[in-house]
């Protein structure tokens, strides 16, 4: 049962979404119990494997028992562990919010959340562009359908251009895949880095085009600047739970691109070319996100710039590529992904008790439960802009610190320029929710149980991840430097004479991995 546990978090929530589809017209009560529990035992999974993973051992699981590069490979290291406890852990703050009652506003909403987290922890997992590219179309799937939940203009709107872009960006994928699989007869990730090492002239230069076809896919789904704008309208029109789960879909944009960079084309020619892209992208993300944050009306396309503030970051830090860098991104990651999945659930809870006014920044009727929404508002206003004591400051220190030279002049300020934006936003929006003056009645309805344990299952990463910074910050750099090394993935995956022959070419080319 130990060597098949890798394979547990695809297997799960798939038989899950299955029988949640099959039993649609099963009780709601039924439906939340089923999702509740297979999500809570996806954080269980999660966690032995994040500890398998921890020791530095590197699990390998060929499906069929073919043996790779010909058969599909999953493979588990510390990067691939850490997004599928950071998945799991948002995944059921998510599942425990929807079944307050946002569950029951369309159909079959448990099965589909199942389905985004198969083709999410299958991302995670896979060893090879081909069924990464699979696993990436059942999470969009997934997402089309939970995007639309419930109905209504604005997310019909938004759902439209969602799926209208994510299948030009499908379409570029393939295409890209393709042309790598023309240069290089594989697409398994450890053969392609081995066969990629040893190309020059005109296969060099396609295998290049190739890789930057791909990383402009993943920055698609990364929502990097320019491909950034279906962002705000579409995680704002989404349902609460929705949108907050939608907080690990641009990481997992951040998570490939990290994988191809380190892994495949770490000594190509096209290695020169991704770091620029990174690095002036996404400084120019922090910037253009900064504005948005400044200019937006609602707590809801608010976050989402939040959002986007924290796609930036990340992709400039993978930029600077280093393992300091790397180190510091890592350790943001977490922290940034459950706040904002955070504040998404409290704005819905706050434009629960305002009517009409919903979360839009105008006066409105007192809020019922102000003590306690304030509370929490004011814990993830501060975890979100990044204020001491926070993990959120402490990331952002990491990664200043990371930056050396030229690179220190660009980051430092933009960093704290997006901070203030990210406070004075937040400071205007807590002072409109719950220190301006209000109209009419004091508003009705309470928060239910369901709603709260969501909220505060996520919130409460930003004390634990400084609690314990100290062995967070010690996986995430030993994380960086298993990226730093890739000899050590294709060396047990395809044997020792790979590694050694890739080895052979990066000492004559004095390149080091």
């Amino acid at each position: 049962m130990n060597q098949h546990l890798i394979i547990f978090p695809i297997l799960l929530p798939m038989i899950g979404a299955l029988a949640l589809l099959l039993m649609g017209k099963a009780s709601f009560t039924t439906h939340r119990r089923i999702s509740v529990s297979l999500t809570a035992a996806l954080v269980l999974i999660s966690l032995l494997l994040l500890s398998r993973a921890a020791s530095g051992e590197l699990t390998f699981y060929g499906l069929g028992n073919w043996q790779a590069p010909y058969g599909i490979v999953l493979m588990l290291d510390r990067l691939s562990a850490l997004m599928l406890t950071l998945t799991a852990v948002l995944a059921l703050g998510c599942a425990l919010f929807a079944s307050a009652g946002d569950d029951t506003k369309g159909s079959n909403f448990h099965g589909l959340f199942q389905l985004q987290l198969v083709g999410l922890n299958g991302a995670f997992l896979t060893g090879d562009l081909f069924n990464l590219f699979v696993f990436f179309e059942i999470l969009l799937l997934a997402s089309y359908a939970l995007l639309m939940h419930g109905g209504g203009k604005a997310r019909v709107g938004a759902g439209l251009h969602y799926v209208i872009l994510n299948l030009a960006g499908s379409a570029l994928f393939l295409i890209a895949l393709g042309v790598l699989y023309g240069a290089t007869g594989t697409l398994n990730m450890a053969d392609m880095a081995r066969r990629v090492a040893t190309m020059t002239g005109d296969q060099a230069a396609l295998v290049t085009a190739g890789a930057l076809l791909l990383v402009v896919v993943f920055s698609l789904k990364a929502a990097l600047l320019p491909l950034y704008f279906w962002l705000p309208r579409t995680y704002s029109a989404a349902p609460a739970p929705v949108a907050a789960l939608f907080a690990i879909m641009t990481k997992v944009g951040l998570y490939a691109i990290l994988r191809v960079q380190t892994m495949i084309f770490i000594d190509s020619p096209a290695a020169g070319g991704i770091t620029a892209w990174l690095w002036w992208s996404g400084l120019a993300t922090i910037v253009l996100a900064g504005v948005g944050i400044l200019a937006a009306r609602d707590l809801r396309p608010l976050i989402a710039y939040l959002v986007l503030v924290s796609v930036g970051t990340l992709l400039a830090g993978a930029a600077l590529g280093t393992t300091e860098a790397t180190t510091a991104l890592l350790y943001y990651l977490p922290h940034t992904t459950l706040i904002c999945g955070a504040l998404f659930l409290i704005a819905e809870m706050i434009g629960q008790q305002r009517g009409k006014a919903g979360t839009r920044l105008v006066r409105a009727r007192r809020l019922h439960q102000r003590h306690l929404l304030g509370g929490l508002f004011l814990v993830a206003a501060v975890a979100v802009a990044g204020l001491p004591p926070l993990a959120g400051a402490l990331g952002k220190l990491m990664l200043m610190q990371a930056a050396e030279g030229s690179a220190r002049l660009w980051l430092w300020p933009l960093l704290l320029l997006a901070g203030l934006c990210s406070l004075i936003a937040m400071s205007r929006a807590g002072s409109v929710f719950f220190w301006a003056s209000y109209k009419g009645e004091v508003a009705t309805g309470r928060i239910s149980r369901a709603q709260l344990a969501g909220v505060i299952w996520l919130l409460a990463s930003a004390p634990l991840l400084v609690v314990f910074g100290g062995p967070v910050s010690t996986y995430t750099q030993a994380t960086a430097e298993q990226l730093a090394n890739p000899q050590e993935p294709i060396r047990q995956l395809l044997g020792d004479d790979t590694a050694r022959q890739i080895a052979q070419i990066q000492d004559a080319t004095g390149e080091t991995p």
